[in-house]
C-alpha cells in the first residue's frame, strides 16, 4: 500500500512539472517575439530529439521493418491534412510579426508528446514496482524533461494562435497522460510491443513533420543568431534525460 502511494505521488509530481512548465509560458501577460522564438526553438530541438532518440528506435524494436512505413504514413497524413484538407495555416513573416505555425501541427505535436508521456509514466511505475531504487532513479531522470516538455507544448500551442487556456489545457493533458501511464501498470501485466511500436512509429512520423516542416522553417525566418543555440539546448535536454533513463533501465 505504501509503495503504491509513493508511485502515485511520483506520477503527480511528474505531471505537476509538466503543468508548471506550460503555466510559465501561458501566465505571461505579453510574450515578446524574441521570447516566443527562443521557446519555439527549444521546443523544436526537444521534439526532434524525441523523434530520433526515442520514437524511431522504439518503433523499430516493436514492429521491425514495417516501422518505416508507419513513420512515413504518420508524416504523410499530417502533410495531407495540413496542406490539402484544411489548407496551410502558416501565414509567414510577410503578413504578421508574431511567430506562428499551423494549428494542425500543434495537434500533431500534442499527440506525439501525449503518447510519449504515457510511456514515461509507465516506465516510472514499472520501475518502482519491480525494483524500487531503480524506479526512483528513473523517476528523477524523466522528471528532468517534464518541465521543458510542458514549455514545449504550451509554446507550440501559442505559436499556432490557440488561446492561452488551450495551451494550458494541452500541458495539463500531457501531464494527465503521464499519470495514466503511472496507473496503467496496476491494470496491465504487460503492454503489447506491437501496439506500442505502431503508436511510436506513427507519432514519430507526425512529430518529425511538425519539427522539420513547421517549427524549424519558422525559426529559420529569424535574424537572431542565438536561436539555433536554443534548438541544440532543446535537443540536449531530451537526449541527456533519455540516455540517463536507458542507462538506469539497463542497470
Amino acid at each position: 500500500m505504501k509503495q503504491t502511494l509513493i508511485i502515485i505521488a511520483a506520477g503527480l509530481l511528474a505531471s505537476a512539472a509538466e503543468i508548471v512548465g506550460g503555466s510559465l509560458v501561458v501566465l505571461k501577460s505579453t510574450m515578446p517575439k524574441k521570447i516566443q522564438e527562443y521557446l519555439l526553438a527549444l521546443g523544436a530541438g526537444f521534439l526532434m530529439s524525441l523523434v530520433i532518440v526515442e520514437l524511431i528506435p522504439e518503433s523499430i524494436a516493436g514492429i521491425g521493418t514495417s516501422a518505416p512505413i508507419w513513420i512515413l504514413l504518420g508524416f504523410s497524413v499530417i502533410h495531407l491534412v495540413e496542406h490539402t484538407i484544411v489548407g496551410h495555416l502558416h501565414f509567414g513573416e510577410e503578413t504578421h510579426d508574431e511567430v506562428m505555425i499551423s494549428k494542425v501541427a500543434s495537434y500533431s505535436a500534442f499527440g506525439g508528446l501525449f503518447i510519449h508521456a504515457f510511456f514515461d509514466g509507465l516506465a516510472i511505475s514499472a520501475g518502482m514496482l519491480y525494483n524500487f531504487q531503480l524506479g526512483v532513479m528513473i523517476f528523477f531522470a524523466i522528471l528532468l524533461h517534464k518541465f521543458p516538455e510542458g514549455l514545449t507544448i504550451a509554446s507550440i500551442m501559442l505559436a499556432a494562435h490557440h488561446p492561452k487556456k488551450t495551451a494550458l489545457l494541452a500541458s495539463a493533458g500531457i501531464g494527465l497522460s503521464t499519470m495514466l501511464g503511472i496507473l496503467m501498470i496496476f491494470f496491465l501485466k504487460n503492454v503489447d510491443a506491437q501496439v506500442t511500436g505502431f503508436a511510436f512509429a506513427f507519432s514519430a512520423g507526425s512529430a518529425l513533420y511538425v519539427g522539420a516542416s513547421d517549427l524549424i522553417p519558422e525559426i529559420n525566418h529569424s535574424h537572431n543568431r542565438v536561436i539555433p543555440v536554443f534548438v541544440f539546448v532543446g535537443m540536449l535536454l531530451f537526449y541527456m534525460s533519455a540516455m540517463l533513463v536507458k542507462a538506469l533501465v539497463g542497470a
